[in-house]
Formats: structure tokens, sequence, C-alpha cells
């Protein structure tokens, strides 16, 4: 759970990544619960409030990062840091395949899938509904990263 976040901060975060959960990448739109900021590194890991350090994500991820930074690659058993979604390009990490299940190409994005609990079944039956309908994955991603931030 993200601390507080200034309305004009919290409109530009949102605004950047299309109303899109930036790890799982679902509009805010297809789903009950609200969207909200996150910190990439929390607070108590002295990240800051700022728009280099705030992604738009969805409650499940959010609630499921919490404030963690790092993870187990479930495939190497090796600590290794989370997605960046400020610093890194989804695609690099991530595949969305045609059961609408995300896979982790790299550790980060392995870790990444295992922590947030990308593939938990109601977030995959959302998903699936979504690409059926043709309104997944978003036709312009480009705004899921930023490396110039």
């Amino acid at each position: 759970m993200s601390e507080y976040v200034p309305a004009p901060l919290r409109r530009a975060i949102r605004q950047r990544a299309n109303q899109h959960c930036e790890y799982c990448l679902i509009h805010e739109d297809d789903v009950l619960l609200s969207h909200e900021p996150d910190h990439i590194i929390a607070t108590k890991h002295g990240g800051k409030t700022s728009e280099a350090n705030l992604a738009w994500t969805c409650f499940l991820c959010n609630r499921a990062k919490g404030s963690d930074i790092a993870s187990i690659d479930p495939e190497t058993n090796e600590i290794v840091r989370l997605f960046s979604p400020r610093s890194e390009a989804w695609e690099t990490h991530f595949d969305l395949q045609s059961n609408a299940n995300v896979l982790g190409k790299t550790p980060i994005g392995r870790a990444t899938v295992a922590l947030l609990k990308l593939n938990r079944v109601p977030q995959v039956e959302i998903r699936r509904t979504l690409m059926d309908a043709g309104l997944y994955p978003p036709l312009d991603d480009s705004s899921m990263s930023d490396e110039s931030l």
C-alpha cells in the first residue's frame, strides 16, 4: 500500500500509464477495485514520492508487491530485484501467453510474476475475457516504461 501521493502527482502517474496497471497491464475501467500509485522503491527503503519512483497499479498487484523491492527467482532460487516500470520495458521481462498467463522471461520477470501473483485465477480470467474482446493487451504500451526518468 502506498503512502499519500498528492492529487496532481496521482493524475500525472495515471495519465503516463494510460490508466493501465504497469505490472499486469489491466486497464482501471476493467476491474472493480481502484488503481492506485505504488512506490517502486518503498519509502521505508529510501524511495521518494516522485514521478520517477511511482507506478500506476491495480489493487491486486499493489497489495501483493507491498514494500518489496526484491524476491526469489523460482527457477534459480536467487534473490533478484523486481521489475521497474520506470526504467525497463515490460516486454523485456514478460510475455503474454495465448491462455492469458503472464510468463516471466528473465529472473526479474519470473520473480515479479511469482511475488505479484500475476497468474492468479481472477486476473487471468479478466485478461482472457479482455483478450477475447480484443481489448487486451493495450495496443499502445509505450508509456509502460520511461527510461528517461
